[in-house]
């Protein structure tokens, strides 16, 4: 419950200092280093724990991913499930100085709050697997949320919504969080056989949220200088994750 209350009202609490004063440089560098946490949190700690777990049933747990990526990208389609980052948003169809009388706005915290509440289940689900692999994937799922929740605010500051109200509700959606953490806490104390395989629908979801919708953002700047700049964060998220499971327990 505490990661979950962390992982929302932190999130929050920084887009908003960034969105007051929006840099869109800091929002990519950000977005970098969210991608290199999301992709460490995947390949050195939640997918080696889920195969353990599963034992034999390797295929199984290869097509839950599969399955993850694809629900994923329908729920995206969907519009659902969609992130923005920086100062415009073709599928939004917001761009700066463009107010749209708060129809994005609304759309995105329907997306938002759905999404928040998916992550309070996936932590609660890493921390009854094992408390380092919920502490990994509860840094991983912070490190996506800050830029995710700055490209929310300029979203809804775009549609007409003041910096006040922009914040309440962004606010008000984290705390999907703590209900997706409560309901699997008490849900999945029941069902231990599933947990192995939410943990796969984690790993998916870090997957396609880093490669589909993080990572073609980083292509808009194609300077020798930016991809540098871009793999070295990416590099130094995956360093913080190797850090934290280092330092909690025992190496990645």
């Amino acid at each position: 419950m505490l990661s979950s209350l962390a992982g929302g009202l932190l999130s929050v609490g920084l887009a908003a200092a960034f969105s007051y004063s929006v840099r869109p440089h800091m929002v990519t560098h950000l977005v970098s280093y969210a991608i290199g946490a999301l992709l460490g949190a995947v390949f050195l700690e939640i997918l080696p724990h889920s195969f353990e777990m599963v034992g034999q049933q390797i295929h199984l747990m290869t097509g839950t991913i599969l399955f993850g990526i694809l629900l994923f990208f329908t729920l995206e389609k969907l519009v659902l499930w969609r992130h923005c980052h920086g100062d415009s948003c073709e599928v939004h169809g917001v761009h700066e100085h463009q107010h749209d009388h708060g129809r994005s706005g609304m759309m995105i915290m329907v997306g938002d709050t759905f999404h928040n509440f998916v992550d309070g289940i996936l932590i609660a689900a890493a921390f009854m697997a094992d408390t380092q692999l919920g502490i990994v994937t509860s840094v991983a799922i912070i490190a996506h949320e800050i830029p995710q929740e700055v490209g929310d605010f300029i979203i809804l500051l775009h549609s007409g919504y003041s910096k006040v109200r922009a914040f309440a509700f962004n606010l008000f959606s984290s705390f999907a969080t703590i209900l997706g953490g409560l309901l699997g806490y008490f849900t999945l104390s029941s069902l231990q056989f599933v947990i192995p395989y939410l943990l796969g629908i984690a790993a998916a979801s870090m997957i396609y949220v880093a490669v589909a919708d993080l990572i073609p953002g980083l292509h808009k700047r194609h300077q020798l200088r930016s991809t540098i700049q871009q793999v070295l964060l990416i590099g130094f998220g995956i360093s913080t994750i190797w850090l934290v499971g280092l330092l909690i327990g025992e190496p990645a």
